[in-house]
């Protein structure tokens, strides 16, 4: 196997072959203490429309044996160099919540240096840059990490319970915070590609205020849409979420 192939599958995620009918290939950032598993729902209700391609960050699942990544640059980097390596396709890049600032972050290094054909961005759950939320839960015990992943209501209860699964979680948990909220928006241009915006309109992290201030990253099209719940709506939404970005995709071709 070649460095190129190991690192691909590494890092991506395939659930499902590629349609025969598109050009396009969506890359899916997970939120902070997520995994690329996060998205099968979504790759599943998509299979038929476009290549998902959950992105799967060092320190967690089949991944745990390594250190996690805490810097969100680094991180785009490393991504970056990946994608560079698949077979060519165009890319649409949708991050949900610390995600959502990866794919941004990715989006940059693509038309800044890069012959990756960029189609789109979709931001979702996330103030836009250069916008900080650091609730600094980087530097919280164990007891503050878990109230606050009970706050924005994105893991099973059960799983919270379980002393061994927290042991497991929580070191990829503190390097994602450690990274997102270390983060610093660094002034650049504005991307050629369109952006979408995606939010629940009860989530604790961004309001729709926040979330439209996406518009001014972007020098062409921009789309904002809201759903029912909370920061992690697309779990409830799964549907309502498949079709806004069909729709992106047509939008974006």
């Amino acid at each position: 196997m070649t460095n190129a192939l190991a690192a691909q599958e590494l890092w991506i995620r395939r659930y499902h072959p590629a349609p025969e009918d598109t050009d396009l290939s969506l890359v899916c950032f997970p939120h902070a203490g997520g995994s690329a598993s996060y998205f099968r729902p979504l790759a599943d209700a998509l299979a038929s429309v476009v290549e998902v391609l959950p992105v799967q960050y060092p320190g967690r699942q089949d991944r745990r044996a390594e250190p996690p990544i805490t810097s969100i640059p680094r991180l785009a980097d490393e991504i970056v160099t990946v994608l560079e390596s698949l077979p060519r396709r165009r890319l649409v890049l949708f991050g949900h919540s610390m995600g959502a600032c990866l794919a941004f972050e990715v989006a940059r290094r693509i038309e800044q240096a890069s012959s990756l054909d960029l189609a789109g961005l979709v931001a979702s759950g996330r103030t836009a840059p250069p916008k900080l939320r650091d609730r600094g839960v980087r530097s919280m015990d164990d007891d503050g990490v878990i109230a606050e992943i009970r706050r924005l209501s994105g893991t099973d209860e059960r799983l919270l319970l379980d002393p061994d699964v927290i042991r497991m979680i929580m070191p990829a948990v503190r390097g994602d915070y450690t990274a997102v909220e270390s983060y610093r928006y660094e002034p650049g241009p504005r991307l050629r590609c369109p952006i979408s915006v995606l939010v629940g309109d009860d989530d604790p992290q961004v309001t729709l205020a926040e979330a439209e201030e996406w518009r001014d990253h972007t020098e062409t099209g921009f789309t904002m849409r809201s759903f029912p719940g909370g920061h992690f709506y697309l779990a409830e939404q799964n549907t309502q979420v498949a079709r806004a970005l069909t729709e992106d995709l047509a939008r974006f071709r």
